[in-house]
């Protein structure tokens, strides 16, 4: 039988990741460009937007049964091409129903490939003798930084929004093409039930992919409104910190494989949770911008390895098969980004944001207990 570790699949796996997050960081500059179209206020635009986190959750939970029926190779060529196709129809929705039903088949494309990728992503791993998850995952954010700048140049170009969707579309169709003949035919399929609710330690591995995910959300959507209300930087300063955060997020994650491979993976979630919770703690008592700027990197490079650390772990437990495993902890992940921040709000507003944070802090805490439970058979 050949591996499933081979030049080929590790390069079909990180264009994978690439493309998945290039197709999601496109949208974002385009997000301005719709509210505009449809003349819509921010309720409605938050609304309309919450149908690509819908849409992203609904297809996890039917990829990770469709993987072990099925394979990963088409939900990853489906999701990256839908993603390619779906994203200049952002562009010409004409009304907000339009938009929205064209976000939930994005978030579907986006949620497929997601779950898939990182199913193929264990499969490539475990057939490797050295750790390989942090380097994948590394794409992605690398994916998020080339969509972004690319969509933002060509837009400053003045190319217009839909022929700048069409561009950064046909790069998409393009790194699909490599990928396609690259990947495993069939990692991960398998006979047995299609469906098996999380229990056991994947239970445990979905709550630390929820709280390692809020973290991440949280640095996103309140990480700003943090500091500026501190006195620490200004209005038009505040989104630095989430700069830093995610250039020290996607450097941990380039080194993070040589890190795993020497320390292990126990000492990688103790190590990685105990330097975020730092970062959070130097954040929060900073009375200047630098020192405040020190705590973003120092969550960064704490969260960095953790997520790849725990998909480790879905390939290892035998409470579940992979694949369904693979797309509970994806799943909860995203709980945690689309939930979590609006639960900061809602704490925020009754006790503060730093106390909101300090909780943050606790709850990274957990990972650091935990660490010893999802590593032990390493």
């Amino acid at each position: 039988m050949t591996s499933a570790d081979r030049p080929a699949t590790r390069l079909a796996t990180r264009l994978s990741f690439l493309v998945a997050g290039f197709g999601l960081a496109c949208w974002a500059p385009l997000v301005p460009f719709a509210k505009a179209r449809l003349a819509v206020d921010d309720a409605v635009l938050g609304l309309l937007l919450l149908s690509l986190g819908i849409g992203s959750v609904l297809a996890m939970l039917a990829t990770g049964i469709l993987s072990a029926r099925y394979g990963t190779k088409p939900i990853i060529i489906a999701g990256g091409i839908g993603l390619a196709l779906i994203l200049p129809l952002l562009i010409v929705a004409g009304t907000p129903v339009a938009l929205a039903l064209t976000l939930l088949a994005f978030g579907g494309a986006l949620g497929s490939i997601d779950v898939a990728m990182n199913i193929h992503a264990v499969e490539v791993e475990r057939a490797a003798s050295e750790p390989l998850m942090s380097g994948f995952h590394a794409l992605f954010s690398i994916g998020g930084f080339a969509g972004s700048a690319v969509m933002t140049a060509l837009l400053s170009l003045h190319l217009g929004p839909l022929g700048s969707a069409l561009i950064c579309s046909a790069l998409m169709l393009i790194a699909m093409a490599i990928t396609w003949p690259r990947l495993l035919r069939r990692a991960q399929a398998q006979e047995g039930p299609l469906f098996v609710l999380p229990h056991g330690i994947v239970l445990l591995l979905a709550l630390l992919a929820a709280v390692t995910f809020l973290i991440e959300g949280a640095m996103l959507d309140w990480g700003a409104l943090l500091v500026i209300d501190a006195g620490l930087v200004s209005e038009a300063r505040g989104g630095i910190g989430y700069i830093v955060f995610s250039i020290a997020m996607t450097t941990g994650r380039l080194g993070g494989d040589a890190v795993v491979a020497r320390i292990g993976d126990r000492a990688t979630l103790i190590g990685g949770s105990l330097l975020a919770v730092a970062g959070l703690a130097v954040l929060l008592l900073a009375q200047s911008a630098s020192v405040a700027i020190a705590g973003f990197l120092l969550i960064g490079l704490g969260a960095s390895n953790l997520v790849p650390v725990l998909f480790r772990g879905a390939a290892r437990q035998t409470a579940m098969p992979t694949g369904l495993a693979v797309a509970s902890i994806t799943t909860a992940g995203y709980a945690g980004v689309l939930i979590g921040p609006a639960g900061i709000g809602f704490v925020a507003h009754a006790v503060g944001l730093p106390a909101a944070f300090w909780m943050l802090a606790a709850l990274m805490c957990v990972v650091t207990l935990s660490a010893r439970a999802v590593t032990r058979n390493t």
